[in-house]
């Protein structure tokens, strides 16, 4: 293996190797597991990968997960939610898939943009690097410099987060032609790095047609074909199914994967998916991979993240009890994945609280078009969200549903865009302000309570272009907001480019709405809440994406104990 990589070099000119080794980089010292999919996508390759880096890490194991996305975007943040789901926002303003929220709340860890990587990130460093001159005259090739820029930044994220396993997600299945170069990256990896330092696991799906009632392997068997194919080994099958599979179905995909029978894995559907980590445990699939790799379990460092607290949490998931019920007020409710950290949020509040959060998914152009009054689509639930969006299509409805939530005492939280929308229905209705809007919204408005960033006026491209990531707060002492939080100055994941006007902040709080934390220069509007309300609380930023299920955030626990009450 050391031999391998001495000879690797950026001098591409001398030879046909290309990988280059960071200069820190120890090989040996980072072992890596590789997860890929067959047969169709959406099987649960993220909610494995996520699964496993928890079951590793109870393990006392260092980790660090990463997923790949074939696509020739940069990132995430220009992607539609009808789409792709939710665009997760990381700390350091990266964003991303919907996966990392998922590794994130799986692991209790805070990830960075050396855990994310797309084909357009990949494409885009290689032309940088070859206008600069850095590949020395040769002509760029997929193989070697494409997939050797794809291993520099595997062992770059191994440096970085001095994890004793880095688990990479590859985006899509086996034989789509946007990863297929990706896939020969992992090949070289495995060859460069040694078998004993790269575990390679395969996600496959076992069909079971409803005309024939009984379960058919060829589709997994050709799937896994493929991936030989392409010079990679699997060590470890998962097949996922929707009813348990035969021993005889395994020994088929065992004979044609060459992969041992304790290896191949079944995992069917599991209703509390937080469940998955544990069921793992159960096959031993965390003891086959330690064995593959040489290592052995650690004592674990993170004292509150254990698998007997995990344990704890599920067993309370699955034995709730009584209901409330929220209502989420969106723009893409039929795609629930679009507020896939908000559900999580809620059922974190869940399981530490003991009491079942129903969502009702209540669509805001309906109620934009009078096809459904805020009292009908109300009337059952104990809580109101609004949350995030773009766009002007849904806005009324919103502030529809946030006078409803005001003028009838119902708890109420909202999120980004929900906060604006507050604002806008307070200054309308309190401050009769008839016409308040958002320039956003509405450009020609002539009372903008919500305008944009000064800094942000001369941008005009779309994505990385708003106030990104994690900014602080200053939280108001004695009030609801700084109650919650129990200290005096927070920090929350932010993803939006318009802001309070300060021309109507004066106006606003005299007439009674609180804006209770603010940025520590004092000129953003960070928080809001109104006193004699029983909990109208409200904030710029995505309080959702750092909620954990060991510690649910206290804005979502605030609005479900409210309800419960």
């Amino acid at each position: 293996m050391s031999d391998i990589l001495s000879k690797l070099s950026q001098r591409s000119d001398e030879h046909e190797f290309y990988s280059p080794v960071p200069k820190d980089y120890k090989p040996g010292k980072t072992k890596y597991i590789i997860i890929t999919g067959s047969v169709i996508s959406g099987v649960g390759k993220g909610t494995f990968t996520s699964s496993l880096a928890a079951l590793l890490k109870f393990n006392g194991l260092k980790v660090s997960p990463i997923k790949f996305d074939g696509y020739l975007n940069y990132d995430a943040g220009t992607l539609n939610p009808y789409r792709h789901g939710e665009v997760f926002v990381l700390s350091d303003g990266t964003e991303c898939d919907l996966d990392l929220g998922s590794y994130e709340r799986f692991t209790n860890e805070t990830l960075t943009r050396n855990n994310y990587l797309t084909s357009g990130k990949i494409f885009k460093d290689i032309i940088d690097r070859e206008r600069a001159g850095k590949y020395l005259g040769r002509d760029v090739q997929v193989i070697p410099h494409v997939t050797g820029e794809a291993k520099r930044f595997l062992r770059n994220l191994a440096i970085s987060s001095e994890a004793d396993v880095v688990i990479l997600e590859v985006g899509g299945t086996i034989g789509d032609l946007e990863n297929s170069y990706f896939i020969e990256a992992m090949r070289e990896l495995a060859y460069e790095e040694g078998k004993e330092n790269v575990c390679f696991v395969n996600v496959t799906y076992i069909l079971q047609p409803s005309s024939l009632g009984e379960h058919k392997s060829k589709a997994a068997q050709l799937g896994l074909r493929t991936l030989m194919a392409l010079g990679i080994q699997p060590d470890i099958v998962v097949c996922r199914s929707n009813t348990p599979v035969n021993d005889k179905v395994r020994e088929k995909v065992s004979v044609f994967a060459n992969v041992k029978m304790e290896h191949v894995i079944n995992i069917t559907n599991i209703e509390n998916m937080y469940s998955i980590p544990l069921e793992l445990k159960r096959l031993e699939i965390d003891k086959a991979i330690l064995e593959r790799l040489g290592l052995k379990p650690k004592k674990n460092g993170d004292k509150d993240f254990n698998v007997e607290n995990w344990e704890g949490l599920v067993d309370k998931f699955n034995n709730l009890k009584e209901e409330i019920k929220i209502a989420v007020v969106g723009k893409y409710t039929f795609v629930h994945d679009s507020y896939l950290s908000i559900i999580k949020a809620l059922e974190h509040c869940s399981m530490n609280l003991g009491i079942k959060v129903k969502i009702k998914w209540v669509e805001s152009t309906e109620i934009e078009d009078n096809k459904i009054t805020p009292e009908e689509a109300f009337k059952d639930v104990q809580g109101i969200i609004v949350p995030g969006g773009f766009g002007k299509r849904g806005i009324e409805g919103k502030i529809a549903s946030v006078k409803y939530a005001r003028e009838n005492n119902i708890p109420f939280l909202g999120l980004c865009l929900g906060f604006q929308m507050a604002v806008i229905e307070f200054a309308r209705n309190v401050l009769e302000l008839r016409d308040a809007h958002s320039s956003e919204i509405e450009k020609g408005t002539t009372n903008p309570v919500i305008h944009i960033m000064e800094s942000q006026k001369d941008i005009t491209q779309l994505g990385g272009n708003m106030r990104l990531g994690s900014y602080p707060a200053v939280l108001k002492e004695g009030t609801k907001i700084h109650n919650l939080y129990g200290k005096t100055e927070v920090s929350e994941r932010h993803r939006h480019r318009y802001e309070v006007n300060p021309k109507y902040i004066g106006q606003i709080e005299e007439k009674g709405m609180i804006f209770s934390g603010k940025s520590p220069n004092g000129l953003l509007m960070e928080f809001l809440e109104l006193k004699d309300h029983k909990c109208f609380i409200a904030t710029q930023a995505h309080p959702e994406f750092t909620s954990r299920p060991l510690s649910p955030n206290p804005l979502f626990m605030g609005l479900v104990k409210a309800a419960i009450k």
